[in-house]
């Protein structure tokens, strides 16, 4: 099968080099799958994109035309893919779904401490022999009631991280998993109620239309013990301008994440002589009260051979004219 990697990353071309073992013909660019270089595609039978492309209805539209009949996603997530038309031009879509919630989970643990314990600060200071610990008092997680937006695989790891640190934990998710009742003690409450009693929350939910800036002026309003918000999901599940205006009020105490909703074309690329253009990321990344990392958190060795295999495994099934495991459509 002639595939073709679109936003191919330095790191990324080894391991999906091994992992393919030579059985399928790749092809690597660095170019973010957009509708104007779609055309890249013509005459493969398959693409591999990243949750940074663009893979909405006109661009599914025109790889369909230029004969691409299947498209495997290097994330699990898939909010950038239009599975519906892809279904209705007969694409074949798959994700890597499982490729290392732990990666994510801990990562989500490392952006509450590191905003916490003011560790970007704190090794700031020190590079400068400042060595005063006025400036860096942070507090203890154990014994904070913890909001988890969404338990599934990432949720669920999150979980079991928070209640070694000796939290009490309260959640929600459209529907509750029974182990974690059981096994750490999760009180699954309504998203209202998180507002009401969580004193840090995490962000783990995918992102859909009903998800989509959940964390906007009116929900924020109900925050009530300034939490710290973590977000390692999808950067529009809150409304940036909003969590800024909430930060410049007190409302929340700091907001630690990993996404940003207008994050395409910048993160992921190094745009230190070409700096973008937008005064809300600007804001964001300058704040005092905020820590912002460039969606690494699946950056692990292990979660990119998983994602790796699993890619290569969802070219291999439909070249044998298999249904993947891991198909969406």
């Amino acid at each position: 099968m002639k595939v073709l990697i679109y936003s191919a990353k330095p790191f990324e071309e080894p391991l999906l080099k091994t992992a393919n073992n030579r059985v399928h013909d790749l092809y690597f660019t660095k170019e973010r799958l957009t509708s104007e270089n779609a055309m890249l595609a013509l005459n493969y039978d398959a693409i591999s994109i990243f949750s940074a492309d663009d893979a909405s209805d006109i661009v599914l539209e025109k790889l369909h035309d230029f004969g691409v009949k299947f498209i495997t996603l290097r994330s699990a997530g898939h909010d950038n893919i239009n599975l519906k038309t892809a279904r209705t031009l007969g694409l074949k879509v798959a994700n890597t779904p499982e490729y290392s919630p732990n990666a994510i989970a801990e990562h989500a643990i490392a952006l509450l401490l590191a905003y916490n314990r003011k560790l970007i600060k704190a090794q700031s200071q020190t590079l400068r022999n400042n060595f005063l610990l006025d400036n860096l008092i942070g507090f203890d997680v154990n014994k904070k009631t913890v909001g988890v937006m969404g338990t599934g695989k990432i949720g669920s790891v999150l979980v079991k991280i928070l209640h070694g640190f000796g939290c009490k934990i309260v959640a929600n998710d459209t529907s509750s998993d029974e182990q974690l009742i059981r096994d750490y003690e999760v009180a699954y409450i309504s998203k209202d109620a998180i507002a009401v009693e969580a004193e840090i929350i995490f962000i783990c939910l995918p992102l859909t239309q009903n998800t989509h800036h959940l964390f906007d002026a009116e929900y924020i309003s109900k925050l009530k013990k300034k939490p710290i918000i973590v977000n390692v999901a999808r950067g529009a599940i809150v409304e940036t301008e909003e969590i800024l205006e909430a930060l410049n009020s007190d409302i929340i105490s700091g907001y630690a994440t990993d996404v940003y909703e207008l994050e395409h074309g910048i993160f992921f690329y190094d745009r230190s002589n070409d700096a973008p253009k937008d005064a809300i990321l600007h804001q964001l990344l300058c704040h005092p009260k905020t820590v912002v990392t460039p969606h690494q958190s699946f950056a692990t060795n292990e979660a990119l051979q998983n994602i790796a295999s699993a890619t290569i495994d969802n070219l291999n099934a439909w070249d044998n004219g298999k249904h993947s495991i891991n198909e969406l459509s």
